[in-house]
Formats: structure tokens, C-alpha cells, sequence
């Protein structure tokens, strides 16, 4: 699992948000495509109606959507099997293999590279489904709806495997769009529609126009299954713009006065399982456990109230799959309750992150040098307003927030490493006095030798339990750092992903949840020439997170 508090990976991760973000406004890769795929519009229409599922003798199509993939290996894999497996057995019911497998963004970790494609997210599905003929272009189509890690390079390597005209093989998979993203006739009433929001910055104008005329090619009373890279009806306080794109999409399928409706929508980007519905039945799904570090739920809401199509709707994580009646059980995963009890292993965080304790350790030595030369009060409050500055600009730009427990944690932060600095170099001050004063060459390599002991050693390890402490507290307490919080954690479990089955007008989705992965030494390879590469010592788990989500015509 990606090692998230390496101070090297941060130090990559801010540059890459800043290349992405100059790409994404003076390269937009999205514009370029547009531009080589020129075709009339009666051919876009054509290439949706053509990935069309054949009805299977059940009368049904099924397909599986997997997000947020391509970071820990035996994450990525163990979903993988699950997803390849020919047949899935939950609660009684027999579920096939999906006929086509959409993954819901962010396909690797932590950046988007060849390697990280070809090896993170690649070899795990080749492994789970070996190609039973890699010279045939016949396979599972799959798709995929780029996330913000897959924009890190401008698109470049996203495309290069998943927009290729040539299908690139993964095992048993083939890779089947055009563009980052598409649209896809899933059957005669259903259709897909899966849109590329950028780094959560807009719908270029080559997106709305292949989805308007989508829209009109589409029959009478179509309905459509909308995915987007992040869940906008999480983000509504935070990120406005990433819901206001989805919105405007289900607006360009109303435009056209042809009956089409938007009744369900799928996401990843937030790494657990969460459904929220509204009294007239809408679906907001989010599912990103295809096998990165796992995000709490404690903190998600009851309700939650925002403009949909320019009326206000309240949508609810209490409302029955089945029946969309009120009920008392919440449509999460992980539970709560186990959210919360996830938490405390930030107390570990100095062993865990002992990286960051390390780069952590490296600056309160730099600040002692400071504080030695010059012990002064004034000196005191120049490091405690550097700490304070730093902890709530960091605060806030996690948080994308002004509100008080952002400016309470980063002070309260900041004064107490000031306080864990000031008492180590005072400390050090004391225990060397009188050495290191002799005119030896070596005194001052020697002094700063004994401050790295003194102060950088133990600095690193209270530095980083300070930051682990306060993880837990404004994660709690406050709902503040949950991202970070957990991805200190890199968890594994409560991996999760969607079977769909779409009969006529009905669609049922199945949410499968894995709550332990196997350990790299439980895989063992698999004596048979048939299936996949490995498999584990004892069978996996899986189970339905909750009972099988059923929209149908009302009535």
C-alpha cells in the first residue's frame, strides 16, 4: 500500500498537483482527442448502441463497476478474483460474471504511470482471468472513467492504455472506448453514461456536445446510470463545481424533452460504501473499495439537502434497498461504529509513519540549530507562528473550510510542537553545557551531531505522535482530516464493489463487501491450469454489504 506520509511521495504528490493543474487548464488532453476523433454524429450514437450486453437466458445483462484500484497488491487482487470469478454466490442467489466491467476512477496509485497501469492495475486482472487467447480481440469489454491520480500526468498514460484504438489486453479484458469518457447502451430502456470531470474542474465543451447528441439519438423514456469520478452530493460544502458537473449532465439528458431520467448514480473517489436516497427513489452510490486504503464513515451524514435539478432534495443513508421506505439501518460500510474504532490506530502513528517521523525529526533539528544560536523569546514566537501558519494552511486546504475547528486545530497543533521543540533544545542546551567550546575542528560537527540525538531522534517520534493525536482527535470529533486520518492507516479491508443486473425496467444492484483481505503469504499459486494465477489458503469471505438495491417504475 502506498506509503502516504513519505515526506519524498509528498514532496512528488505537491508537484504533480501542480504540473496537473497547469495541464488541465493550458493542455486540456480531453480537447485534443475530441479533435482526432472526428466522426458524424450518427457514429457516436452507433459506438453506444453497439456496446449494447446480450440478454442472458436469466432475461438479464449484468455488469460490475469497480473504483479506486491499483494500489496494494493483495487489495487490488483479492477484489479482482472476486469480480473474474464465473459465478458469486450471496444470500441464496447465484450472481454471473458482469458481461462488462466499468471502473469508476482513480485506476492507480499514488500517480499515473506506465509501470503503475501495466503492473498495479493491470497485472492483478490479468492474474484473477488469465487470457484464454491473447491473439483475439473477443473479451470482457472493459471501461473506465478517469479519477484525479489518473490526471496527475495530463492524461497521457490514462489514455495511452484505456483510449488506444487497438484494445489493450488485461487477461480476459479488453479495453473498448475512444475518449476518457463514453456512453454505453447497457440495454433497450438502460443506458450508461459515464462523464470526466477533470480534476473536479469542469465539463469541457466536446464532452456536452457528445453527450447531447448522445441524448438525442437516445429513445423516448430512456433512463440513464450516471458515473462520475467523485460522489458531488458528499462534496456539496466542500467542492461545489464536482457536483454542479453532475448536475449539469442530468440537465443535457432532461434538455431534450424526450422523457429521459436519471434515477440512479454510482461513484468511487471516497473509499467505502455509502447509498444515499431520496423519497422518490434516486440512487447516490458511492463505492470506491476496489482496493486503495480504506476512508472512514463516521463522519457521512444522515441527510444531506442540495439543489437537484433546481429543486431542493433531501436524500437519506436510512431508506430500505428494496422499498425505499424509511428505516432505521444505514446504508454504510464499514459501520460506524467500526469507523470509529479504526481511529485509535492513529495512536501508533509514529511506528506506522515512522518515514514521516523521520523527515518530522529533520526539521526540529533544523529548529534547534535556530534556537541555540539564538535562545530568545522573540525567536520562541517567530517558530510558534511558523508551526501555527503551517498546520492551519494545511488544515484548510484538506478541508477546503473556514470554519473554527480548522483554525482551532492547526494553533493548538503548532503551539504544542513549539512546546515539544523549545523543551528538547532546553534540554540539549542544558546536557551540553560546557562541551563543544574546546576550539576543536570537530566541535561543531560533534554539537550538531549531539542536537540530531538530543533533538532531531526523539523530536521525530513526539513530532509525529502529536500528529497522530491530533488525526484522531479532529477526526472524531470534529469530522476534520478524515482523508488523512485513514490513509495513515492504509487499511485493506472492507474492499467492496457493484454487481448490476438490469431486467426491463428494473435494475437490482448487488453490493459485495470483502471485510478481510488475504496476507501476502496466504496467496498461494494455483495448482490448476484453469482460473486464476493465485488463490488464497482458505476462501474468501465476500458478503452482501446490504440487502440488493432494486429500482424499479413506480406504479
Amino acid at each position: 500500500m502506498t506509503r502516504w506520509f513519505n515526506p519524498i511521495l509528498l514532496i512528488k504528490l505537491l508537484w504533480n498537483v501542480i504540473v496537473s493543474g497547469v495541464f488541465g487548464q493550458y493542455a486540456d488532453r480531453r480537447l485534443m482527442i475530441a479533435a482526432l476523433d472526428t466522426c458524424p454524429a450518427s457514429d457516436i450514437v452507433r459506438r453506444a448502441a453497439d456496446a449494447k450486453l446480450t440478454v442472458g437466458t436469466d432475461g438479464a445483462v449484468w455488469f460490475d463497476f469497480v473504483a479506486d484500484l491499483g494500489d496494494g497488491f493483495d487489495a487490488t487482487y483479492a477484489v479482482a478474483t472476486l469480480v473474474a470469478a464465473p459465478f458469486l454466490t450471496v444470500g441464496g442467489t447465484t450472481l454471473p460474471r458482469g458481461q462488462a466491467l466499468i471502473f469508476g476512477g482513480d485506476e492507480v496509485y499514488p500517480a499515473a504511470t506506465a509501470d503503475a497501469y501495466r503492473h498495479q492495475m493491470g497485472d492483478p486482472y490479468k492474474f484473477a482471468l488469465p487470457d484464454p487467447d491473447p491473439t483475439s480481440e473477443s473479451g470482457i469489454p472493459v471501461y473506465a472513467v478517469p479519477g484525479n491520480h489518473d490526471w496527475y500526468d495530463g492524461l497521457v498514460n490514462f489514455l495511452a492504455f484505456f483510449g488506444r484504438h487497438k484494445s489493450w489486453h488485461m487477461g480476459a479484458w479488453r479495453t473498448s472506448q475512444r475518449r476518457s469518457y463514453f456512453a454505453l447502451q447497457i440495454s433497450d430502456g438502460w443506458w450508461l453514461w459515464c462523464t470526466d470531470i477533470q480534476l473536479a474542474d469542469d465539463m469541457d465543451q466536446p464532452q456536452a456536445d457528445y453527450f447531447k447528441t448522445i441524448a438525442e439519438g437516445m429513445p423516448e423514456g430512456a433512463r440513464i446510470i450516471l458515473c462520475s469520478a467523485e460522489p458531488g452530493w458528499l462534496y456539496t460544502t466542500t467542492n461545489r463545481k464536482s457536483f454542479e458537473i453532475v448536475d449539469y449532465a442530468v440537465q443535457i439528458a432532461r434538455s431534450f424533452g424526450r422523457g429521459l431520467s436519471v434515477p440512479i448514480l454510482l461513484s468511487g473517489d471516497t473509499h467505502h460504501y455509502s447509498r444515499y436516497a431520496s423519497e422518490n427513489g434516486l440512487q447516490f452510490i458511492t463505492s470506491g473499495g476496489g482496493g486503495a486504503f480504506l476512508h472512514p464513515t463516521h463522519q457521512l451524514p444522515d441527510e444531506i439537502t442540495f439543489n437537484w435539478l433546481d429543486r431542493p432534495t433531501k436524500v437519506s443513508l436510512k431508506r430500505n434497498p428494496s422499498t425505499n421506505e424509511p428505516t432505521e439501518n444505514v446504508a454504510c460500510y464499514p459501520t460506524r461504529e467500526r469507523s470509529r474504532a479504526l481511529l485509535w490506530r492513529n495512536l501508533w502513528f509514529p511506528l506506522t509513519n515512522w518515514d514521516f517521523a523521520v523527515g518530522l525529526g529533520v526539521f526540529y533539528w533544523l529548529f534547534s540549530i535556530g534556537l541555540t544560536l539564538r535562545s530568545s523569546i522573540d525567536l520562541y514566537l517567530i517558530t510558534a507562528a511558523i508551526f501555527i501558519w503551517v498546520f492551519v494552511g494545511y488544515t484548510r486546504r484538506q478541508e477546503k473550510s473556514d470554519v473554527l475547528a480548522v483554525y482551532a486545530s492547526g494553533i493548538l497543533q503548532g503551539l504544542a510542537h513549539t512546546y515539544a521543540l523549545v523543551a528538547l533544545t532546553n534540554y540539549a542546551m542544558t546536557l551540553n553545557a560546557g562541551y563543544f567550546a574546546n576550539g576543536s575542528p570537530w566541535d561543531v560537527w560533534l554539537w550538531l551531531l549531539a542536537l540530531g540525538c538530543e533533538v532531531g531522534v526523539p523530536g521525530g517520534f513526539i513530532g509525529a505522535a502529536i500528529f497522530g493525536v491530533n488525526l484522531l482527535i479532529t477526526c472524531h470529533l470534529f469530522r476534520l482530516n478524515t482523508n488523512d486520518a485513514f490513509s495513515a492507516l492504509r487499511l485493506e479491508t472492507y474492499k467492496n464493489f457493484l454487481r448490476i443486473k438490469i431486467v426491463g425496467d428494473t435494475v437490482t444492484i448487488y453490493p459485495i463487501g470483502l471485510d478481510n483481505v488475504p496476507k501476502r503469504s496466504d496467496w498461494r499459486a494455483n495448482p490448476s491450469k484453469d482460473g486464476p494465477k493465485f488463490v488464497p489458503s482458505s476462501p474468501l469471505r465476500y458478503r452482501l454489504i446490504e440487502q440488493p438495491i432494486v429500482w424499479q417504475v413506480r406504479k
